[in-house]
């Protein structure tokens, strides 16, 4: 397919399908005329190639980009540090997948569509900053988090089939004088059942606390980086590192690409989706968003409502009202959600502020 030329007050369009090794773009303008189609390594020298060809082509560009948040990240910040506009795309619904088929060039030319259409309309998160270093530190503690629950469990199911003298010895201890005896088991030649018993009970036990520490530490580093970051959040009642680190993430380190408190609410699934029908007008959970903090929204109203006064007298008014718990946790999800969204006001007038002096 020959490459042609858009004069400059047109629109040209790139849509990416982007992989692990490989990105594939297909450029259309703006009455979704195909105008060329090329793949291209998915690496530094890569990127400077696609945008090169993007370019060539004249014209208002645009990137319409798979998967910002992963194989498409480097393509992302490329198209951004060369000052050019770029938007993540949703992957096609199956549907459509089953009327047209499926192939690298045809996901990128519907993701250029889908540009083109105004469906996609998210700015890609830059990455490139303090809420980047934290989402790295609370993925490695979120993995020690796992292999320690892992790790106890394991020392559970162990004791239950131990020896009945050792078993007898550690099943009533408590968790954590549990983890210390185990560790301290001296099993020596391991010529029994029961040595071979103690040597794995000291092995997990050991496991848990080397785990345990490195939490601790990750723990430490997210704290000194979201109350460095935003201090509002971090104070507020019940809202630990994690959580504060879990609304950070959501909102990136270009906070400004969420147009308003209402649309974070719907990153966070606590936006209330219509679900009425002839004489019947009601809502459901939106299911959609972020989980993660959708959790951490849920963890932070369930302490709420157990120490929180407002909230306490919140719960008891809507209780009388004829609201189940249910629908009560939703609405403080969603005013939470409100609530956090005005803590990191700061943060987004400080980006803004430095975008302007830019």
């Amino acid at each position: 397919m020959s490459m042609q030329q858009v004069p400059s007050h047109r629109r040209v369009v790139v849509g990416v399908d982007t992989h692990k090794y490989v990105h594939v773009a297909v450029a259309i303008d703006d009455i979704g005329t195909i105008l060329d189609s090329r793949s291209f390594a998915a690496d530094a020298g890569g990127y400077g190639q696609l945008i090169d060809w993007a370019a060539s082509f004249g014209g208002k560009l645009t990137f319409g980009i798979e998967g910002t948040g992963s194989y498409g990240a480097g393509l992302a910040g490329a198209v951004r540090r060369r000052g050019i506009g770029a938007l993540e795309v949703v992957r096609t619904d199956r549907r459509d997948r089953r009327l047209r088929g499926k192939s690298d060039t045809i996901d990128a030319e519907n993701a250029a569509k889908a540009v083109l259409a105004g469906l996609a309309t998210a700015v890609p998160k830059t990455a490139d900053g303090i809420v980047e270093m934290i989402r790295q530190v609370k993925v490695a503690k979120d993995i020690a988090v796992k292999a320690r629950t892992s790790a106890m469990i394991s020392l559970k199911q162990v004791i239950v089939n131990a020896p009945d003298e050792l078993r007898q010895e550690l099943q009533a201890l408590t968790k954590m004088t549990l983890i210390n005896r185990c560790a301290a088991l001296r099993p020596g030649r391991v010529t029994t059942v029961a040595a071979a018993t103690k040597h794995t009970l000291r092995s997990i036990a050991r496991r848990w606390q080397q785990l345990n520490a490195e939490i601790t530490s990750h723990e430490k580093i997210l704290t000194e980086l979201t109350s460095s970051m935003a201090p509002e959040l971090a104070k507020a009642f019940a809202v630990g590192p994690d959580t504060a680190a879990e609304m950070l993430i959501v909102a990136g380190d270009n906070p400004e690409r969420i147009r308003s408190e209402a649309a974070f609410a719907r990153l966070c699934g606590v936006a209330p989706i219509p679900a009425s029908s002839g004489m019947t007008t009601r809502h459901r959970l939106n299911r959609g968003g972020h989980r993660q903090a959708n959790a951490a929204l849920y963890r932070v109203v369930i302490v709420r409502m157990q120490h929180h006064e407002p909230t306490k007298a919140y719960v008891a008014r809507r209780t009388a009202e004829g609201k189940t718990k249910s629908e009560i946790i939703r609405c403080l999800k969603r005013h939470l959600a409100r609530e956090l969204w005005a803590a990191m006001r700061p943060i987004r007038e400080a980006r803004i502020e430095s975008q302007i002096a830019a």
